[in-house]
């Protein structure tokens, strides 16, 4: 459980009683726990993640899943370490391991006892008689390396440890035949480690150690079962590869260190390097005090939310003009949509920015990466995403460019920095002018009225984006309310910065002004709410979704303070959980209320019932301006701290189930669920 860091101690150093998480870890387990599992990033793309158990379940699984052309390049390098410890002349598995054919052998979870969170560190002990053995697990910043830390916690004789090493070479979309000869592993062995690599001029898995010794080997592993992956209809059977043992004996208080990097082909064994452990701890300090700083609450689900975002801003390079026209790159910022499989997104990325940046102290992460998306500005639109093949940018979204604008005026208010506005106001009208004459996907503003419309057939633009093969399951073509909510707080923001930077302001308030008359067609008296899309190819979609809650949440709204009450009534009698909101409300036709199955499964629900929970920050804030209750406002969210004690321990799903008890589903870790939740609990305490 997290514990609350007393008043007036100093707030840069972690120590185990602060900023902690504990899971309780039943003894002797039937069966591994497949439902909580742990997640640590190296802040360009890479991360290293499992079940808390140990075993596999997901082909995104492993030590080291290296971003080898950051942030994207995601591959699996370092699959996994087994652990066998000998104490007083008995063999104790640490490790955990479930098969295809349903055997699950070694059974280490029956040994472990307990596991936490110190700050973003994991920690596992198991119980060996009287002996007890800690384990820890970082990443290097900055660099494609795991820290694999071992410490005796308690014994009474000398303990032998013995780790066998299981590598792969795959990307992390894929799993691995065994056989089928898409990996050759070459080995390179010495005293003091141990080098793999899969081709020549592919990068090479270097182990290192601070102590002990390396044994290498030659085996493939067949058959391990990926149940995660068998529950979304898709290949869940991975091989992998044994490349030989790290072993070390260590007495009571003795620790040792075992590294796995991804370097250069022609790479030789080198020193293990400093302790990421160590780094990781001090870094997790600073950033909790930075958000303290910053106006977060003092509190257990503020700290450990401001923790949690850390782990989805990444560097990612973009090219840097020079005047010898080298091509070279300069660091640029951008933000992970979600831990395992996703890569960033500009629709995401402007959400999250609020709360991953500014909420925990940190501008200039937000000014970098609206500087890094103002070089991808195309047609008067941002990215919606990067490929993981590294292909050219998509830009199929309609509000990832308005979500833009919302970040830059949020980042503006927080830091009254009018020299980044005054560099990227010409980015804003250039984005501006492409919308009112028209730019992809039949995005463009009606003359009539102002409102903006878009949508054509066979394309997804808005957040509700769930597309299998030609279908569109959500294509909402028209003019959606909350794309027109975002279009008359972009042009009412743009106004003020207007001003602020002595320019002309009048035809933005005259754009503004014209928006929040036409927007007052959404508004529908006899539903009690507004209406999710109009002037569509059928008229007028009369659904009762959470797009709307947008027009109350965001700074500026064009709606009365009674249609905002209603707004908010409607929405919290028919599709707030405890985890987020309905993506439809439970009495609509096509309402499903569990999120699962194979792909088309899957995305048929996505958007049809499916909680998510990164809109529950938004109903917060909009409840608390209807209302005016703040507490009451802070009650919705206080309602997810269990929730960190779950799938991705210390960090908030992607989805959850519409129907009680909504479990979690999708990704084990979601930038906007994080962001959006922490930004509206610094809110509503400001």
């Amino acid at each position: 459980r997290a514990t609350r860091l007393p008043q007036g101690t100093g707030q840069t150093q972690m120590t185990p009683a602060k900023d902690m998480l504990s899971v309780a870890v039943a003894s002797r387990q039937d069966a591994p726990d497949d439902t909580r599992e742990w997640l640590v990033t190296n802040g360009i793309g890479g991360y290293a993640s499992s079940t808390v158990a140990g075993h596999h379940t997901r082909r995104y699984h492993g030590l080291l899943v290296a971003a080898l052309d950051p942030p994207l390049g995601r591959t699996v390098m370092w699959s996994r370490v087994d652990e066998t410890v000998t104490y007083r002349g008995k063999r104790y598995p640490l490790a955990t391991t479930r098969w295809a054919s349903g055997t699950v052998e070694p059974r280490g979870h029956e040994l472990l006892v307990s596991f936490r969170l110190e700050g973003t560190v994991p920690v596992w002990r198991w119980a060996l008689a009287d002996a007890i053995i800690e384990r820890r697990i970082a990443m290097v910043r900055g660099e494609n390396a795991t820290d694999v830390v071992y410490r005796v916690v308690r014994a009474a004789a000398p303990v032998t440890l013995s780790a066998s090493l299981i590598v792969n070479h795959r990307d992390f979309h894929h799993t691995t035949t065994a056989g089928s000869g898409a990996i050759n592993m070459g080995l390179q062995s010495a005293p003091e480690g141990l080098v793999v690599r899969a081709r020549s001029d592919a990068a090479a898995l270097s182990f290192s150690a601070d102590s002990g010794t390396f044994r290498a080997g030659y085996e493939w592993y067949r058959g391990y079962a990926l149940t995660a992956e068998q529950a979304r209809g898709l290949d869940a059977v991975d091989d992998a590869l044994y490349v030989g043992s790290f072993g070390v004996t260590l007495s009571h208080g003795g620790t040792a260190r075992l590294r796995g990097s991804a370097v250069l082909p022609d790479a030789v064994p080198g020193a293990v390097g400093a302790s990421a452990v160590a780094a990781t701890r001090e870094r997790d300090g600073e950033l909790v005090a930075r958000a303290l700083a910053a106006g977060i609450p003092d509190d257990p689900l503020a700290r450990r939310l401001a923790l949690a975002a850390d782990a989805f801003v990444v560097s990612r390079p973009v090219a840097h003009e020079t005047a010898g026209g080298d091509g070279a790159q300069a660091a640029g910022t951008s933000v992970i949509a979600g831990y395992p499989w996703f890569s960033d997104w500009g629709r995401d990325t402007m959400i999250s920015l609020r709360g991953l940046t500014l909420a925990t102290g940190r501008p200039e992460l937000a000014a970098d990466v609206l500087k890094t998306y103002a070089r991808f500005v195309d047609g008067g639109m941002i990215p919606n995403r990067f490929p993981d093949d590294g292909t050219e940018p998509e830009y199929n979204t309609v509000d990832a460019t308005l979500w833009y604008v919302e970040a830059l005026r949020a980042t503006w208010s927080a830091t009254g920095d009018t020299a980044l506005v005054e560099q990227l106001f010409e980015v804003i009208e250039r984005i501006v002018a492409a919308h009112e004459r028209g730019t992809r996907y039949g995005i463009a503003v009606d003359g009539s009225d102002g409102l903006l419309r878009a949508g054509e057939r066979g394309v997804q633009l808005t957040w509700m984006d769930a597309k299998v093969g030609d279908w569109v399951v959500t294509p909402r073509i028209g003019k959606c309310v909350e794309i027109n909510a975002l279009w008359f707080n972009a042009l009412t923001a743009t106004a003020e910065m207007a001003a602020a930077l002595g320019r002309p302001e009048r035809l933005w308030r005259e754009r503004a002004a014209t928006v929040k008359a036409s927007f007052q067609r959404f508004f529908d008296p006899t539903l009690g709410h507004c209406v999710d899309v109009l002037d569509g190819p059928g008229g007028d979609e009369r659904l009762l979704r959470p797009n709307q809650i947008f027009a109350v949440s965001l700074t500026h709204s064009a709606l009365d303070q009674a249609q905002q009450r209603a707004i908010v009534d409607a929405v919290g009698a028919s599709l707030v959980t405890p985890y987020g909101l309905r993506s439809l409300a439970p009495s609509s036709p096509g309402y499903q209320g569990h999120y699962g199955g194979g792909r088309r499964a899957r995305d048929g629900a996505y958007h049809q019932g499916t909680v998510w929970g990164w809109l529950l920050g938004p109903y917060a804030l909009a409840y608390a301006r209807a209302t005016g209750d703040r507490a009451a406002a802070r009650e919705f969210l206080a309602a997810l701290e269990p929730h960190l004690l779950e799938h991705g321990v210390g960090s908030v799903a992607e989805v959850f189930d519409g129907n009680a008890p909504h479990a979690p589903r999708g990704c084990i870790a979601q930038a906007w669920s994080v962001a959006e939740t922490l930004w509206a609990w610094r809110e509503l305490a400001r």
